[in-house]
């Protein structure tokens, strides 16, 4: 029987970072039949997908930042400044998104996370359903993962 001794370190290296994420981009690759034919394709690549919205005066209004990966848009954030909330921007600008994620990108679902306090009702009643929750992440807040198909066109 072999010993092995190891040593735990706890610090940011973002050279191991990106070793372990080579490393593990492979291992799934070699286990996923699905991975391996996505490999080397264009959408085997994440790509940003930012819709923006200006003011008349040219300030920000409000925004949406993604990006699409594998047939998925996945939002990241989507916010309204509050003087402009209430007036249709926010579904606005995440119609933009999943236009763009369908018609330009081929993409077939969208997925996001957001918190009890900020928008379930608000993906609800734009066609997501609640597939995942955390509770008490963070504490006293609970987190729901959101997807929505996005049809063909």
């Amino acid at each position: 029987m072999v010993s092995r001794m190891f040593r735990i370190e706890t610090e940011v290296d973002k050279s191991r970072r990106d070793l372990l994420r080579s490393r593990l981009r492979d291992t799934n690759t070699a286990a996923s039949p699905v991975l391996r034919a996505l490999r080397d394709t264009p959408a085997a690549r994440e790509s940003p997908l930012h819709v923006w919205a200006l003011d008349a005066g040219g300030d920000l209004a409000g925004g949406l930042v993604g990006h699409t990966w594998a047939t998925w848009l996945h939002v990241t954030y989507l916010w309204v400044d509050g003087r402009h909330r209430g007036t249709g921007l926010g579904s606005r600008l995440l119609a933009e998104a999943e236009r763009a994620a369908r018609e330009e990108r081929r993409c077939t679902a969208a997925r996001l996370e957001t918190w009890d306090f900020q928008a379930p009702d608000f993906y609800r009643k734009r066609g997501y359903e609640v597939v995942g929750t955390i509770p008490d992440y963070p504490p006293g807040v609970t987190e729901f993962t959101l997807t929505k198909g996005l049809g063909t066109g």
